[in-house]
């Protein structure tokens, strides 16, 4: 998969579309999804361009890598979650992956429920 410069991603990080920003440094942005699932809904995204978590995995060097989990982690402090929390990256069409941009939703603040639907 090419990285698409125009995903809705690529528009928020470069500031053409606003955003709910809960947390952000030299490596992430973290904000509010525009349509929740849950009470805490939040997106943790890389700030450089990768579609996926394979993309994310076999290209970023090793300061972004843990650069994006110790932003993810500041954010989940920020959100001081107290009752357990799921982390969702989707890859592909058939991980349910919606914006070619590799990023991490954070649920929590209701149960999340099973795994996986079985539909």
């Amino acid at each position: 998969m090419t990285y698409d410069n125009e995903n809705i991603f690529a528009k928020i990080l470069r500031g053409n579309i606003p955003n709910d920003t809960v947390y952000e440094d030299e490596y992430v942005l973290a904000f509010k999804d525009i349509n929740p699932l849950c009470p805490i809904h939040v997106l943790v995204i890389p700030k450089n361009p990768f579609t996926d978590a394979s993309d994310f995995n076999s290209r970023a060097t090793p300061d972004e890598i843990t650069g994006f989990w110790k932003g993810l982690e500041a954010t989940l402090e920020l959100l001081e979650i107290r009752d357990g929390y799921r982390l969702i990256a989707n890859t592909g069409r058939n991980g349910g992956q919606e914006v070619p941009h590799y990023h991490v939703h954070i649920l929590g603040g209701c149960s999340v429920g099973p795994m996986v639907s079985r539909n």
